[in-house]
Parts: structure tokens; sequence; C-alpha cells
């Protein structure tokens, strides 16, 4: 028993980075979490990837005018987030590329400049805490940062759930009603862009997405409801937090890929193992029918 406590909980009870770097995981999953799985359901899993990679350049602006600053790159990140989504949909809207490409292609630009703004005007350890971030580093105004957008967010989802998933599942009744289709996806642009700008003060552009994405994608294996995906992309994110914080304690590994690394482990046993379309579950019928 003393073993399993040293193991499991001794490291979050004795060190308070630990301590905060576990609610960081939480909060991010209890923001994250259902923003994905709204991102895999409107087949926009990518997009949130792009959209990620978009914060860059802001944050290195924010970087490049006040240092590692909290608010100035936090800003940053969300300015330049929003920037691109809106620009990507007004490509989309204006001409005969799809909104997948339009985002592809900023991204892509964004990922270059702010790579260039930061490696040219700072170090890099500078560039490798913004790309991975350092969740063991996280302080209190970081968490009430992270604790605020999560806040928002959820209450946010809350009040716009219902046209918000008509919206993801029938747009076109949703405009043909009257029902301003094209507000509530901008309010789950700037939601996104939100979780990806909290997510990357702990985890860094290159991996914030992937606590977003992959437990959402995993719950889709198990689950048959919007709501029922949502909690078990919480609870898939803070497990994965919660054994990423662990290996990084016991083994000396870089935390922030332990973290998405543990998400993609529950992403593969789900494809295998999941009751909704997993791999053993679609065999074992065939098998069945064989014998």
């Amino acid at each position: 028993m003393t073993g399993l406590y040293s193991t499991l909980i001794g490291p979050f009870a004795d060190y308070t980075f630990m301590r905060r770097a576990l609610v960081a995981c939480l909060a991010l999953s209890i923001g994250s979490g259902p923003v994905g799985v709204l991102l895999l359901l409107r087949r926009m899993s990518l997009v949130g990837d792009a959209m990620s990679h978009a914060v860059l350049p802001g944050a290195a602006v924010g970087f490049l005018v006040g240092g590692l600053s909290l608010w100035g790159m936090t800003a940053g990140g969300f300015v330049a987030g929003l920037t691109v989504a809106l620009l990507a949909g007004a490509v989309s809207r204006n001409t005969a590329l799809r909104e997948d490409a339009s985002f592809a292609g900023f991204y892509l630009a964004s990922l270059a400049l702010g790579v260039l703004l930061v490696s040219t005007h700072g170090s890099n350890i500078d560039l490798l805490h913004i790309l991975f971030g350092t969740i063991l580093a996280v302080d209190n105004p970081a968490l009430y940062l992270v604790g605020g957008i999560t806040s928002v967010s959820t209450l946010t989802l809350l009040l716009i759930y219902r046209p918000l998933i008509l919206e993801c599942f029938d747009p076109g009744f949703l405009r043909a009603v009257g029902g301003r289709g094209s507000l509530y996806h901008l309010i789950f642009q700037v939601l996104v862009v939100l979780n990806l700008v909290a997510g990357f003060q702990a985890l860094g552009t290159l991996m914030a997405v992937g606590l977003m994405m992959l437990p959402a994608t995993a719950s889709r294996f198990w689950a048959d409801e919007v709501w029922s995906m949502a909690l078990l992309a919480i609870g898939f994110g803070f497990l994965s937090g919660f054994i990423g914080l662990l290996g990084s304690y016991h083994y000396g590994l870089p935390s922030g890929p332990a973290i998405v690394l543990t998400a993609s482990l529950f992403y593969v046993v789900s494809i295998l193992f999941g009751r909704r379309g997993g791999v053993i579950r679609r065999l074992w019928p065939l098998r069945h029918r064989i014998a």
C-alpha cells in the first residue's frame, strides 16, 4: 500500500508544482474536451490543429514585446488565432477554396512566421518553451487564466448548446428558420481559439491540440450522444494528464509529450476495443458467423 501511495499519490501530495500541473490538466480537459467533440462532429479536426499553429505568431510577438509574459503572449496568441480563423472563413466564402484548405494555407504561413520571429530574436530555449510548453512550471496566475477560460468556455457552451448542435448536424435547417448559424459558428471559433490559448500556456502550440482532439476522438468509440462523448473526453483528458505527469516524474520524461502520448494510447485502445466501431467489435461478429 505504501508503494502504491508513493507511486500514484506521493508526487502530487509532496510537490506543489505537480499539484498545479494536475489542476491545469483538469481545467484544460474540462474546457477542451467538449470543444474537441464538437470539432470532431463538424469534421473540423484538422482545423483545430491548424488553429493551434495559428496562435504561434501572436504569441511570438507577445514574447518579443514583453518576454515570457503570461498576458502578453496570451493576448497575442488570441488575436492571431482569431484573425486566421476569420481570414480563412472569408477566403472559403468568397472563393472556390474549401475552409479546411484555406486553414491549411494560413496555418503553414503562421507556423513559419512564428518560428522565424522567435528564433531570430530569442534563444532555442525560448523557442522550445513556446512550441512545447512547460506544464511543470505553471504558476498561480497561469492557473487562474486557464481556469477562467475554462469557465467562460463551459458557460458559453451551455448557453448555446442547442443551436450549436443543430448548426453542427443540420445547418441548412437552422438557416431556413432564421437561426443565425453564422453567429454561432463565429462564437464556436472564438471558443476554439480561447481553449487553444489556454492549452498553449501549459503544453505549447504544438501539443495543445493533442489534449483537445485525442480524448474527443477516443470518446467517439464508446459513446452515442454528444453529452456522453464530452464527459468521456474530459475523463480521458484528465487521466492522460495524471498518467503523463506520473511518467514525467518517475522516469524523467518531458511532461507535455508524455501527456499527449498517453492520450494517444487511449485513442489506440479505443480504436481496438471501443464498443462503437472498434476493430475487435467489428471482427467478432464475422468470426462468429464463420464458426
